[in-house]
């Protein structure tokens, strides 16, 4: 049989495959409905987020300065470690999906995230995690001994516990877990110029010594570095309680191990991470003790200070040491938070930095004990070139997602579960294919969320969206846990479309104002805070913006009033298992 095509027909056949490829999708950006044909899974065509804290306002850079936090918004539990001239920092992520930021900096002002260190499910099993479990106070050492890189950490999640990872090349991703046989949170490593390699965490006390609540101990292990396990039997207590045991201090956290001068530095975080919050120093002369005290403890904490003063930063501590770029000056990053108008913390545990005096026997953070300014100079010889060439924004910034590029900017998180499981990017914009889960559940959501970083900011979307029943919603979420949010979003009831604010407290849900809407064009949704007032507004096909439930308090975003570890959140939502609906 003569097998061969005729010219015509073969090109027919192949302008029909490829139109068959371009229409399924195939290989590339997946086509989508007409923009101005809204349809049953939302489609988000843009995302703005502008801050304007008076803070910079007031206090606009010198061509020498730069900002403190360095790191705005949800960023906790710092720990940083160096090599060569390349600076590496990682931070706490609860349950967020993929854990454990980490950035990349030559000269500790300009940083750039180069992704996270738990981005995969056989890494990270925080599904069924609440928002203030999962991952806890990371901390990021490199073992020069045998070139590597280790993150070590507590996952309260997926049967893990405590656990490692490690890489030759923070670039090019980490490994799967090793599963660390020792209770307790906030490990930390040491590895000594002799090879010798250890542990060191937070603990409770032996069974039946805790002499009262906030009683813990600080422990220390061998370390194993061919099996990548604590070696059984050589933990130590090596402190009981804190600096001193009979004025009974309470949570003593955080520790990391220092060497300098032949003499071993045992830094922790001292009084919780709350107003009492401190960072206190040890030395010895072995690595697993005794430890002794500083005379001059703490070295860095904001409690002792007017509660009413200006610009105000607080609950200072959970810290780091490391050298500068001039190898000489020290530094340490810490969390802090900056207190709204009602000293509630919705922006969250942030990362601060300040040079560390290390000439006398001691460290001590340089004006750590006095009220924090928002501006620091910068190391000698650095340009300060935040928010420009791929460098985290820093101060007042706007951020623009257009949803253009297949790859997301790492700033924005999933809840619980991968962000890639619900989110497709399209010729029109970014769809999220509900999950039958909402906002409320203890399980993967499909929400993609960014953290609030300042405490004066708009966010704004633009969606497309028929929801096909009242189990339907999709729009903006403020999100601070499963139990303390607000939901902005457009559903469905009988043949009507409605827009609804809904406010959570403790679980429970609230209509607080909804309106008809039309669908037919693109709506509009924005959020805006100035301290702990929040006001939602809409528009729709470009028209002005109209308020919907006129202000309300921002007060359930807040750490101090929702309780946990995190701070607030703002998500593009969507859901097909809408619990609540406008009257």
């Amino acid at each position: 049989m003569n097998r061969t095509i005729a010219k015509p027909v073969y090109t027919f056949l192949l302008v029909t495959f490829f139109a068959l490829l371009s229409f399924s999708g195939f290989g590339g950006q997946k086509n989508s409905v007409d923009q101005n044909q809204p349809g049953h899974t939302p489609v988000f065509t843009q995302f703005v987020y502008q801050g304007n804290d008076e803070v910079y306002n007031n206090h606009p850079l010198e061509e020498d300065e730069f900002y403190n936090p360095i790191l705005q918004g949800c960023y906790p539990d710092p720990s940083i470690v160096r090599k060569g001239d390349d600076y590496f920092m990682v931070h706490s992520s609860f349950a967020m999906f993929p854990g454990v930021p980490i950035f990349h900096s030559k000269n500790l002002v300009n940083w750039t995230q180069i992704g996270h260190v738990l981005d995969r499910k056989s890494q990270l099993k925080v599904q069924d995690a609440g928002i203030a479990a999962g991952v806890y106070a990371p901390a990021i050492k490199y073992n020069p001994n045998n070139d590597t890189f280790y993150m070590i950490t507590t996952q309260f999640a997926g049967g893990f516990g405590n656990i490692v990872v490690k890489t030759k090349d923070p670039f090019k991703g980490w490994s799967d877990p090793y599963k660390l046989k020792f209770n307790g949170i906030d490990p930390s490593m040491f590895f000594d110029d002799d090879g010798k390699a250890y542990v060191v965490h937070n603990d409770a006390p032996d069974q039946g010594k805790e002499l009262y609540n906030g009683h813990r101990v600080i422990k220390i292990w061998n370390y194993d570095v061919e099996s990548d396990q604590v070696i059984a039997g050589t933990d130590k207590i090596i402190v009981d309680g804190g600096v001193d045991l009979s004025e009974k201090p309470i949570w003593i956290e955080a520790p990391h191990i220092y060497k300098k001068n032949d003499r071993y530095y045992l830094m922790c975080a001292e009084g919780g991470t709350g107003g009492w919050h401190s960072e206190v120093i040890f030395v010895s002369e072995n690595p697993r003790g005794p430890y002794k005290p500083a005379a001059n403890n703490p070295i860095l904490s904001q409690r002792y200070l007017n509660p009413n003063r200006a610009n105000k930063v607080d609950w200072a501590g959970h810290a780091d040491l490391v050298k500068g770029p001039n190898g000489e000056q020290y530094y340490g990053v810490f969390l802090g938070v900056r207190p709204n108008e009602k000293e509630r913390v919705n922006t969250g545990r942030e990362t601060f930095i300040l040079p560390v005096d290390w000439s006398g026997e001691f460290p001590v953070f340089e004006n750590g004990l006095i009220p924090m300014e928002p501006k620091l100079k910068m190391p000698e010889g650095v340009v300060n070139n935040t928010g420009e060439d791929g460098f985290f924004p820093n101060g007042n910034f706007t951020f623009t997602e257009n949803f253009s590029s297949d790859k997301l900017d790492y700033r924005w998180i999933g809840m619980r579960g991968p962000r890639e499981d619900f989110i497709s990017v399209t010729s029109n914009g970014l769809e999220i294919t509900p999950f039958d889960t909402n906002i409320k559940a203890v399980a993967p959501i499909s929400s993609l969320f960014q953290r609030q970083m300042h405490k004066k900011f708009t966010a704004t979307t633009t969606v497309n969206y028929k929801p096909e029943s009242e189990n339907d919603l999709a729009g903006l979420a403020c999100y601070q846990s499963e139990q303390f949010n607000y939901v902005f979003g457009i559903t469905k009831k009988n043949n009507a479309y409605y827009l609804l604010l809904e406010r959570t407290e403790r679980g429970k849900s609230e209509i607080i104002a909804s309106t008809r809407i039309d669908i037919t064009q693109p709506v509009q949704l924005q959020v805006k805070a100035d301290g702990d007032d929040y006001r939602f507004n809409f528009a729709v096909n470009g028209g002005n913006f109209q308020n919907l439930g006129g202000t309300v308090s921002g007060d359930i975003l807040s750490t101090n009033v929702a309780g946990g570890f995190t701070g607030a959140l703002i998500g593009l939502y969507a859901t097909s298992a809408n619990d609540t609906q406008p009257e």
